[in-house]
């Protein structure tokens, strides 16, 4: 079933029960209403009797008879019982007098109206006391043939005005439906009409303030940032395939250049280290490549355990100045922690040398005086890691791409670097739920932060 189908179903059921409930209470409220008129009319006639009998001296009973015959106002079927004070029958209307039990007339003496019915005939009883303080009880019995007519009728009327209404409603709620899905076929069609090739177009909204309007919205938020993805990607592809084509052409340069003529053995070391050299950049590039790769992946494992933030930033030092070049690395550690806890934190102890590593290393690559300053500050549960060289800076307009891969600013194309250092160090800060922010002048140097939650921070959160 498809959802016009359902909604018009829906909606022929939901009307159809509310004017099914309504018809209810119409019939039920009409037909309480009958019961008490009626009853109001046998306690009248009732009445009316037994004061006509009293007040009229010395009228028998054969012409009060022929007075209720001949009575315009009669019921059908009418009987009129009076009891006398030792429940005799002093005054029956009919041939036979309604029977009616001990038990109920002395429930009527005591002041209470019973309303009683008997098939199609209602019965009234009620207490009466004449101007000589005895006590009488009248019984009125009649069939309200008027009423009961006008009830069915009314069932017919209802009941056929509900059917009837069934197929109207049918109709309604089919166009109902309709309109109310035409917008989800217009985005439906629009959203066939989109692929690869032409991601960014954009779904039109017709109505601005609905449901539906909000979803295109949504759908068009989701479609530019699969834009920005699609091109992040084709940017990614391209500066990847440049950055490994690049050593690639220089290794069968030298390559060539090399076998061209014999070579003495010093010449042939020399050119073996510079193709040695560019393998070295490949393989380096191939492993940041393969690593942003792996944990951008959903299924990433990582060892997370509490380590010391200091031990880690000495040991990225440590690597740093193993590899021989001169690089400078200040650790400045002012403010020591009250509490050995404040500076630890809960991470996976590789990626985050690396990610220290990488903001080391490009400190000091991009600063004339090739030397980076590195200072922890614990605050409130957070610890905050500052990385300042007094480099060429970034400028503003290079500041949102920075951490795109591959991405480097024109001003720093003669510094060797693939651009893929900063991508790995924010999505490593991202693995340990941190943040990472860069404040950056051009030729005054720049400030990155990082900051991660110590283990005592976290324990409190939990």
């Amino acid at each position: 079933m498809n959802i016009r189908l359902r909604i018009t179903v829906l909606f022929v059921v939901l009307v159809a029960s509310i004017i099914m409930l309504f018809s209810l209470s119409v019939y039920y409220l009409f037909e309480q209403f009958r019961e008490q008129e009626f009853y109001q009319r046998l306690r009248d006639k009732a009445i009316t009797t037994v004061r006509l009998l009293e007040d009229v001296g010395g009228i028998t009973q054969e012409l009060l008879h022929s007075i209720d015959r001949n009575n315009l106002t009669s019921l059908p079927e009418e009987e009129i019982t009076i009891y006398g004070a030792q429940n005799q029958v002093i005054y029956d209307s009919g041939k036979q007098p309604y029977p009616i039990g001990l038990a109920a007339l002395a429930q009527v003496r005591a002041g209470k109206e019973l309303q009683l019915r008997e098939g199609n005939h209602e019965i009234f009883c009620v207490r009466y006391v004449d101007k000589h303080q005895k006590t009488l009880v009248l019984v009125a019995y009649a069939a309200d043939l008027y009423g009961f007519s006008n009830l069915e009728r009314l069932r017919y009327i209802l009941l056929a005005g509900w059917v009837s209404s069934l197929f109207l409603v049918g109709i309604a709620g089919w166009i109902f439906a309709n309109d109310t899905l035409r917008p989800v076929a217009e985005i439906n069609e629009q959203v066939n009409n989109i692929s690869a090739r032409n991601i960014h177009e954009r779904l039109k909204i017709g109505r601005e303030k609905d449901e539906l309007a909000q979803l295109a919205g949504t759908f068009n938020d989701l479609l530019n940032r699969l834009d920005e993805a699609f091109q992040s990607q084709k940017s990614f592809v391209s500066h990847a395939s440049h950055e490994l084509r690049t050593p690639l052409t220089i290794l069968m340069g030298e390559m060539e250049v090399t076998l061209l003529q014999q070579r003495s053995p010093e010449q042939y070391q020399t050119a073996i280290r510079g193709t040695l050299e560019e393998a070295k950049k490949m393989r380096d590039l191939i492993n940041s490549l393969l690593e942003l790769a792996r944990l951008n992946s959903e299924t990433v494992q990582t060892n997370f355990k509490p380590q010391r933030v200091d031990d880690l930033l000495w040991q990225a030092r440590g690597y740093l100045v193993q590899k021989g070049l001169d690089y400078r690395v200040n650790i400045v550690l002012d403010e020591l922690p009250e509490n050995e806890s404040d500076w630890v934190v809960n991470c996976d102890d590789s990626l985050l040398r690396m990610a220290f590593l990488n903001l080391m290393q490009n400190g000091c690559k991009y600063s004339p005086k090739q030397e980076v300053t590195v200072s922890l500050k614990s605050n409130n549960g957070k610890l905050h890691l500052f990385f300042a060289d007094q480099g060429v800076g970034i400028a503003p307009e290079d500041l949102p791409h920075v951490f795109e891969p591959f991405y480097r600013s024109q001003r720093v194309n003669g510094v060797k670097g693939h651009g893929v250092g900063l991508a790995l160090t924010r999505r490593i800060v991202q693995l340990h739920r941190g943040e990472i922010e860069i404040n950056s002048e051009l030729g005054k140097g720049t400030i990155i932060e990082i900051k991660l939650s110590s283990v005592k921070n976290t324990f409190q959160q939990i």
